[in-house]
């Protein structure tokens, strides 16, 4: 078997899996989780919140990872440098996709438990100009020069990488309207042992929905990156023929 056809093969074994793993999830959430005596079965918006939300904060680093190797390759390897952005640029679409997510469910859940859709706290602040930094980040690169939309994207996304960290600590700094942290929050945080399955079935089947996201659009763009070099080297071969 070619190695194009094993990828195709592994791609849809992950694909398959991603939709077993979150229809397993969705079934322990939604039909074997005992509603929660507070919140009733609004608190079931907690299995698809904060697997979302931790995602949200770890796609992020992949597209600040690759920014990096872009500006470092981009002089030195300029077929590195494409494969960089490329993988940059998937990842931002990732984390925008989590971050509505995250944000969505939250307001539904603020709604629904609080009565309002939106507050200023510092959590959903930051969490807001998190999603709009790589909004920017991707209006960014299809708006700007050509030639120069790579480079302000990745010097763009180490400015946006700064407020991961703001994100995930928030709600340890500031003690506001938002609950505390389901993990790492003291003593009294944690989750039941009722709850772990469906929590731990859905935070692995989104993160693989992630994933294999990522790896198509990759793939798509690292296409659309060679489709282009293809036609300019074309190009220059007919603008040399004509000079001839």
């Amino acid at each position: 078997m070619s190695r194009p056809a094993i990828l195709r093969t592994v791609a849809w074994l992950w694909f398959l899996a991603s939709i077993v793993v979150l229809v397993i999830g969705f079934r322990e959430a939604i039909f074997l989780v005992p509603t929660d005596a507070a919140q009733g079965d609004a608190g079931r918006i907690f299995y698809y919140h904060v697997p979302s939300s931790m995602l949200s904060l770890i796609f992020p680093y992949i597209n600040f990872l690759a920014s990096l190797a872009y500006l470092y390759w981009r002089r030195r390897d300029p077929l590195k440098a494409l494969t960089s952005d490329a993988l940059a640029l998937t990842a931002a679409e990732v984390t925008v996709v989590y971050a509505s997510i995250c944000l969505i469910t939250g307001s539904i859940w603020g709604r629904a438990t609080w009565g309002i859709w939106w507050t200023w706290d510092p959590r959903l602040t930051s969490m807001l100009l998190l999603w709009l930094l790589y909004v920017s980040y991707l209006m960014l690169r299809r708006f700007s020069s050509a030639g120069q939309s790579q480079t302000l994207a990745a010097v763009l996304s180490v400015f946006a990488a700064v407020d991961v960290p703001i994100v995930y600590m928030s709600i340890r700094w500031w003690r506001t309207q938002h609950p505390a942290p389901v993990f790492g929050g003291g003593p009294d945080s944690g989750l039941d042992p009722s709850m772990m399955p469906a929590f731990v079935w859905n935070i692995a089947g989104w993160a693989m929905w992630g994933i294999f996201i990522m790896c198509f659009r990759f793939a798509l763009e690292r296409r659309r990156q060679l489709a282009e070099q293809e036609a300019a080297l074309s190009a220059i071969e007919a603008s040399l023929e004509t000079a001839q």
